[in-house]
């Protein structure tokens, strides 16, 4: 098992870890195991927005659309006052 020293921990933090800790019924090392573990698997487990995008329209059929011809030009946006 490898090590980890924190320097300059903010001790408002310090004191929101402790209470946390207490909370669960574990250490404060315990506890920023839990928080480290949590936060790092979250990030590899998920698939990303994109890749679920695909993969739930990856059976529907290619439907490309034609767009419109323009018949006007651009213009700015009115908004209302």
């Amino acid at each position: 098992m490898a090590s980890l020293t924190i320097r300059d921990f903010d001790d408002d933090l310090k004191a929101e870890l402790r209470v946390r800790a207490a909370r669960h019924g574990r250490s404060m090392e315990a506890e920023v195991r839990e928080i480290l573990r949590t936060a790092l698997t979250k990030q590899r487990s998920g698939r990303g927005l994109a890749t679920r995008i695909r993969q739930r329209f990856a059976d529907v059929p290619d439907a490309s659309i034609d767009p419109p011809s323009r018949t006007e030009g651009a213009r700015a946006a009115e908004l209302p006052e």
